[in-house]
């Protein structure tokens, strides 16, 4: 089994508990708009459905930071509303608003019309996108796929966009939650459906974005959130055990032993928390990515280095997968998101790190 781990990505060997001597790294949305090359790209296909929807496009979208960076992980290009349609849910991603539903979910009628989730049919662009990416590159790196976590989904799906108070979701689930669980019930079957069809196709490990988990009371994201998550988990985990399920909430300061009990095997934590801290408080069990603050992107050399050292060091060497706390900010400079990588990638000289 030792010999075999040089054919094993840095990334998955982090995944399973290895101790290395650096944490591999990628970044949260790192194929986008901070990116000269995406910008240019962006200007030929305007519609993010066109880029993220056309095979050739999504690829060479996914590729551009592994070209630029060489990155420890290369995340499939897409959005986490991108299954919706499959289930029967019209929608749309405005550039700059987000995802933008016809008709939102307010009714029992609606949430038993919705259908049974046929990826390759629906969506038969992400197998085209996870394999060619598998094929580029290789044992080199990670590739990962991603989906909204089932409360996410339905904020969406119900509110019709985003929102920043979350009012007709809360309504339904405080006033007469029946709708509500039984959408959150089918969206969770079709959300592990996706994950299957994205490990088939070649993602090697996959994470749930909860964006808006971090809304809900503790005791509410028990109620909506964590059985759901638990719900996609435990499917997925029956026909692919051995595939790294990672789990990101924003704002999850106050939930980190909440979303130890979902089943994933990574937690991503945010810069709310001291990494110190979120290692006592997940325990010796769970393994870690994150967390540094996407605004240190935008100090000095000197300070972003300073705050990536201390993640790791923090982290420790077994277990941690550097990333930001969300995704990097798209007026990032470009040289900046390059030293972070590159600073990663020598850690084990900066800090010294045991093998």
């Amino acid at each position: 089994m030792a010999g075999s781990t040089q054919d094993v990505p840095r990334l998955l060997r982090a995944a399973r508990g290895e101790v290395l001597d650096r944490p591999p790294v990628w970044m949260m949305r790192q194929a986008g708009r901070y990116m000269k090359a995406y910008r240019d790209l962006r200007e030929k296909y305007p519609s993010f459905r066109e880029r993220s929807e056309i095979p050739e496009v999504a690829i060479e979208i996914s590729l551009q930071p592994w070209r630029a960076f060489k990155p420890d992980g290369v995340i499939l290009f897409s959005d986490i509303v991108t299954p919706l349609p499959g289930i029967g849910i019209k929608m749309d991603v405005a550039e700059g608003k987000g995802p933008i539903i016809e008709e939102p979910i307010r009714t029992m009628e609606q949430v038993n019309n919705l259908h049974d989730l046929e990826p390759d049919e629906s969506l038969p662009f992400i197998r085209q996108i996870l394999t060619a990416l598998r094929q580029e590159v290789g044992n080199q790196s990670t590739v990962l796929g991603f989906v909204g976590a089932p409360w996410t989904l339905a904020a969406y799906a119900i509110e019709g966009k985003g929102s920043k108070h979350y009012s007709v979701i809360k309504g339904m689930a405080f006033d007469d939650p029946t709708i509500l669980h039984a959408f959150l019930e089918k969206i969770s079957d079709a959300i592990a459906t996706y994950v299957r069809h994205q490990i088939d196709c070649g993602a090697q490990v996959v994470q749930m974005f909860d964006s808006w988990a971090g809304q809900l009371s503790p005791i509410d994201f028990e109620t909506f959130a964590l059985p759901y998550q638990q719900r996609v988990f435990r499917q997925v985990k029956e026909t692919h055990p051995d595939t790294p399920l990672i789990l990101l909430a924003s704002g999850s300061a106050g939930l980190l032993e909440r979303m130890a009990q979902s089943g994933a095997d990574i937690i991503s934590v945010d810069w709310t928390v001291d990494m110190a801290d979120a290692r006592k408080r997940l325990g010796p069990n769970l393994h870690v990515q994150g967390n540094m603050d996407p605004g240190v992107l935008f100090g000095s050399q000197d300070f972003i280095r300073d705050r990536i050292l201390d993640t790791i060091r923090k982290a420790g060497n077994k277990g941690h997968i550097m990333n930001l706390g969300h995704g990097i900010l798209p007026t990032t400079p470009e040289e900046n998101a390059a030293f972070f990588f590159e600073t990663v990638k020598q850690a084990d000289q900066l800090l010294a790190i045991p093998a």
